[in-house]
């Protein structure tokens, strides 16, 4: 009977994690949307460019520090009510960012970082109950490859659109309004886990913070969130803020081919995520597979930089992005390095250390690199300067990948046979 059970609602919780996905594709789409759209929105907002870019970096302010009350609502009320929480506020900072107001565009980001905190936890839990561990990094794999799609989608689909002469206000209540009917999708759809009673109750127990007592006292857990933010940093902040502007000014590409080059990235997420979580799951091991996307991502850099006659910029940018779904494998490890009963907070964590180098390293590349964009005489130059600052992430990235001790089920397996 409690087997019969536990399959009926393995199945509802995989039903929710389809719909969980569409919106985490919508956070990738609001995420990545304002960099083809930075004069309509320096207009709007009435601000220069760089400060337009300090307003829209506002996002990983609230997206890093509101992934620990995701961690925290997810481990004590469950998926239902935090999915339908995230959305809603999704939805409204979406609205309030078609106003003509500096203020209300900051409080609109600050909205959207929020609310967009909930969706991949929020994914991840709902795999964890519905998969089994043998598929799970294929499914969160497979989650970041809808999500990326999303913030291609912000590039490739709302470029031509803003370029065709449609209004930003019409694409922001549009997608503002859509986000809030997937709100309330999520909360029919989901289930209450009422299957979990003993769980919840337990993790109530532990008091509100404990979950983070037992996931920020783990080395692993700062391990994985800080080359996650290396490896992701490319992505987020360049990919999806500055690499228009950087191909426009430095390497003269036209507003459309720019927007496409960087529309790639995403795209290469797509391939990406759910290619190297599937090599993962079949090997059965995490380092080999999170080092390898690391080296591919600084080789990718090196020949876009310096031997750009090799491979056009898009292809390229489809590489780089393929390869740097290896950011996602530490959200496997640190799951597999963390207790059960807290997997939705180790998500949580790892997600607020991510985008907590995210945050730092934004308005360190903005005053580095942002700043000289249209100063600069020698434009190859600055743009080398501007990649190489990413090849020494990662390396760093890569450095500290040594430091983490193998999850992968492949280890057990091999120690086990020495055993025998």
């Amino acid at each position: 009977m409690d087997t019969n059970s536990t399959k009926s609602y393995t199945k509802y919780y995989v039903i929710a994690w389809v719909f969980g996905l569409i919106f985490y594709f919508l956070d990738y789409v609001i995420r990545s949307a304002p960099a083809v759209m930075l004069p309509e929105l320096s207009k709007t907002f009435s601000v220069n460019e760089i400060r337009l870019v300090t307003i829209i970096g506002t996002y990983y302010y609230t997206y890093s520090t509101c992934s620990l009350i995701a961690g925290i609502a997810l481990d004590r009320f469950g998926a239902k009510y935090s999915l339908f929480t995230g959305a809603f506020i999704l939805g409204i900072g979406c609205l309030l960012f078609m106003i003509s107001s500096q203020f209300l565009g900051v409080a609109g980001r600050l909205l959207q970082g929020a609310g967009c905190a909930f969706a991949f936890p929020g994914c991840v839990y709902l795999a964890s109950k519905g998969f089994s561990a043998k598929s799970l990094a294929t499914a969160i794999g497979f989650t970041q490859c809808l999500g990326m799609l999303g913030g291609s989608a912000g590039q490739f689909v709302v470029g031509p659109w803003i370029e065709e002469g449609m209004h930003i206000d019409i694409f922001w209540l549009s997608i503002g309004i859509f986000t809030i009917i997937v709100a309330f999708g999520l909360w029919f759809v989901t289930p209450a886990d009422i299957t979990e009673k003993k769980e919840e109750s337990a993790v109530k127990k532990q008091g509100v913070l404990e979950p983070y007592k037992i996931v920020f006292s783990n080395p692993q857990s700062w391990f994985c969130g800080i080359i996650s933010g290396l490896l992701f940093a490319p992505t987020t902040i360049f990919a999806m803020t500055w690499a228009v502007d950087f191909f426009q000014k430095d390497r003269a590409l036209d507003f459309h081919t720019a927007t496409i080059s960087s529309a790639m990235v995403a795209f290469g997420w797509v391939f990406g995520c759910p290619l190297l979580g599937y090599i993962t799951d079949k090997l059965k091991r995490r380092k080999p597979v999170l080092v390898a996307g690391a080296l591919l991502m600084i080789v990718t850099l090196i020949q876009l930089l310096y031997f750009p006659d090799i491979l056009t910029t898009k292809y390229s940018m489809f590489l780089l992005g393929v390869a740097s779904g290896a950011a996602m494998i530490p959200y496997s490890i640190i799951k597999e390095a963390n207790p059960d009963n807290v997997k939705g907070s180790a998500t949580g964590a790892i997600n607020f250390i991510t985008f907590g180098v995210t945050t730092l390293l934004s308005p360190l590349f903005s005053r580095l690199f942002g700043q000289t964009l249209n100063n600069t005489l020698n434009k190859a130059l600055h743009f080398q300067q501007a990649g190489l600052f990413w090849i020494i992430g990662i390396t760093i990235a890569i450095l500290i990948s040594f430091l983490l001790k193998e999850t992968g089920e492949g280890k057990h397996a091999n120690s086990t046979k020495v055993v025998i």
